[in-house]
């Protein structure tokens, strides 16, 4: 699965930047410095002023990439769940049986994340940790509704349904296969959140990872 993947592109929609970060090393160095400064100082006190300044550079540059921070956050979390959804489709493609093929696919979705070495200006470990503290902040806004219109979430929605039609596969009568993958994918985010923070409301920890729980909470409920 590397070796495929370091040949593939992580493709986010056009619609969510200006200038696509990946064709320059400005660009890059965008993305690379934005992930660890959201992570050092939260995405509400960021600024693409405070961006340009850790990368020596004027923050009228930074907007030829992104019309504003809200964007920017859009193609983080857009980026991270297509490249979780390179993972599981390779990690997954070769098993048959439906219930191991799904219980595989839950296990990349909530699994705690290590570096992948094939995309060097992205820390996928600090990424994750933006996405569990900032991922909603993507979506809940009053544009919800235009900016899924115009196809800002088509990769997180893509993800979702690919999970779905794996639930729908293993148990054909269920029919909450939509809203159950919705929840596993969110509430992973959220049980690692607790895990982090609020140890005391989850029963998830460093040798109990939320992964165990969704499988379990998934296995118990589809009666597999």
């Amino acid at each position: 699965m590397r070796n495929l993947l370091s040949n593939l592109k992580i493709s986010v929609p056009d619609i969510i930047y200006v200038k696509d970060p990946e064709s320059s090393t400005l660009g890059k160095r965008i993305i690379e410095n934005s992930i660890l400064l959201i992570d050092n100082i939260g995405f509400e006190a960021f600024t693409f002023k405070k961006l340009g300044i850790k990368i020596g550079s004027n923050e009228s540059s930074i907007y030829r990439y992104f019309e504003n921070k809200h964007k920017l956050l859009l193609y983080l979390s857009s980026w991270y769940w297509a490249w979780l959804e390179y993972q599981m489709v390779f990690e997954t493609y070769s098993i048959h049986d439906k219930k191991e093929k799904l219980e595989k696919a839950i296990d990349i979705l909530c699994r705690t994340t290590k570096e992948d070495s094939n995309f060097s200006h992205i820390n996928e470990i600090i990424l994750n940790n933006i996405i569990i503290n900032e991922n909603s902040k993507s979506f809940l806004t009053k544009e919800v509704d235009q900016e899924n219109k115009a196809g800002y979430f088509v990769i997180y929605k893509r993800l979702i349904a690919r999970l779905s039609d794996m639930i729908t596969e293993a148990a054909p009568n269920y029919t909450f296969a939509s809203s159950l993958a919705s929840t596993i994918i969110e509430g992973s985010l959220h049980q690692h959140f607790l895990k982090d923070h609020l140890p005391k409301m989850t029963d998830c920890n460093e040798t109990t990872q939320p992964s165990s729980f969704f499988i379990n909470l998934t296995i118990n409920t589809l009666k597999l």
